[in-house]
């Protein structure tokens, strides 16, 4: 079936049209010239076919929750959003000029690069998630590339808000990064699905492929949906690709929801985790956790908040979002795979509005006027160390476990098993099959932010018989 030509560019007070970006089925995107201030925009425009009520509801929803999720490092911009003089509503965004989709397939994507590229775009799913909202539809081509080499994540036309999602809900999938439970018509949108579609997205970034393609076998859509249904994932076939790393992506495509990494932000801390252990510079998280914040009074009417992330690897100001959680309740696509990955880089990025990146443990002193008082915050502790290791074996089963030194809420545990590093852990034990080994030793440590403290004292566990 032939493509279709694209919809006349409407007439925009105020920019100038310069080129076509992209076009899809629900929407056309083209590249226009802003006069004040001046800069290239790219312009999403609803079809007029489809202009109805029920598309310029969808359509404000997905304006109104990429703006109130845009200020945010690592999401496309929207600059704003209104209806032409020919009745299309238009939406103004950042303009890009790449895609990440567009080099993946192209050329092998540096470890490294991928690694900081998965930690931003799942911040930016963990804050979206933390506003209520799915996105839906994430994959390499929905990761934009800005002016300045920053990754942002794209295209949020299908997105749903938060426990609003059914599985009746029409929405457009893009099979080889959607889990089996969303292909399966189980659930439209989840954070476990989220997570799957992460690990995929970072799996085709190494592999040049998506995670169930096989390279010169059969990749139609019935025979990609039963590899995915079977979730036997495969190695990305990299050498520089440590076993931690593809365990952690494993992990995160494992059949079950309830077996993958509980949320995004624990994805982030795995991928962390990798960088460290390859000795890689710390990518910084970019999420903002009002878990704690001391309020003190200093007049009768000025208050000064001092809010933080709960972790000294994000300690600083963090400014809290004020905008509500998007209400979009199952809007359907409102651009194609197409337009999206066309719309990408060229004006200058904004400042970040999430203050992130330097570890601190310090004391923070807040002066209070007119009481002279000094109320104190005292930082983070360190690290806690893991003291108390113990190694059993039965028959072939080697289980080592330890108690909790104090972890955290976000604090997990990295066990390294004769110098490999597992995927990281809440639970204070593991086991593993020792079969055709004579002796297993372990270390324990506790990593936070990605950072980890003092590795245990190694234990060992001799096992016979198992030969």
């Amino acid at each position: 079936m032939p493509r279709r030509l694209p919809s006349t560019p409407p007439n925009l007070p105020g920019f100038e049209f310069v080129r076509v970006l992209g076009s899809g089925g629900f929407a056309d995107v083209f590249l226009y010239e802003q006069n004040m201030p001046r800069r290239l925009v790219a312009v999403k425009v609803l079809l007029a076919g489809l202009v109805n009520d029920d598309m310029r509801q969808m359509f404000q929803a997905e304006a109104n929750l990429m703006a109130q999720l845009s200020s945010h490092p690592s999401i496309l911009t929207v600059y704003q959003a209104s209806v032409a003089a020919d009745g299309r509503p238009y939406l103004v965004m950042e303009y890009c000029s790449a895609s990440i989709g567009q080099r993946y397939r192209a050329t092998q994507l540096p470890l490294g690069e991928v690694l900081s590229i998965g930690v931003r775009i799942a911040s930016a799913v963990e804050t979206a998630h933390q506003q209520g909202v799915l996105h839906r539809d994430i994959k390499p081509s929905n990761i934009l590339t800005t002016a300045f080499g920053h990754p942002v994540l794209s295209d949020f036309g299908i997105a749903a808000t938060l426990g609003q999602v059914e599985s009746s809900d029409t929405v457009g999938l893009s099979i080889p990064w959607s889990a089996p439970e969303v292909l399966h018509d189980e659930v439209s949108g989840t954070v476990a699905s989220e997570v799957w579609s992460l690990g995929a997205t970072v799996y085709s970034l190494l592999a040049g492929r998506s995670p169930f393609e096989v390279t010169g076998g059969d990749n139609g859509t019935s025979a990609v949906m039963a590899r995915i249904a079977k979730a036997k994932v495969t190695p990305t076939g990299r050498d520089d690709v440590p076993p931690s790393l593809e365990a952690v992506l494993a992990r995160a495509m494992s059949r079950s929801p309830a077996a993958r990494q509980a949320n995004a932000l624990e994805f982030i801390r795995d991928l962390q985790s990798v960088e460290e252990e390859l000795g890689l510079a710390q990518t910084p998280l970019e999420v903002v956790i009002d878990d704690w914040a001391v309020v003190t009074t200093i007049d009768g009417d000025e208050r000064t908040r001092v809010s933080a992330v709960s972790s000294p690897a994000l300690r600083g100001k963090a400014r809290r979002r004020r905008g509500t959680p998007a209400a979009s309740t199952g809007a359907v696509a409102t651009q194609s795979r197409e337009a999206s990955s066309s719309t990408a880089a060229g004006a200058g990025r904004r400042a970040p509005r999430l203050v992130w990146g330097v570890s601190i443990v310090a004391v923070l002193l807040l002066a209070i006027s007119g009481a002279g008082v000094w109320a104190v915050v005292q930082g983070t502790r360190s690290i806690p160390v893991v003291g108390d290791v113990e190694g059993t074996a039965d028959g072939a089963t080697v289980t080592f476990t330890w108690s909790d030194p104090g972890l955290q809420s976000d604090d997990v545990y990295i066990v390294s098993v004769d110098g490999t590093r597992s995927p990281a852990q809440r639970e204070p034990r593991m086991s593993l099959d020792a079969r055709d080994r004579d002796r297993v030793c372990a270390t324990v440590v506790v990593s936070r932010d990605g950072k980890s403290g003092q590795p245990s004292v190694e234990r060992c566990v001799d096992i016979e018989g198992t030969g």
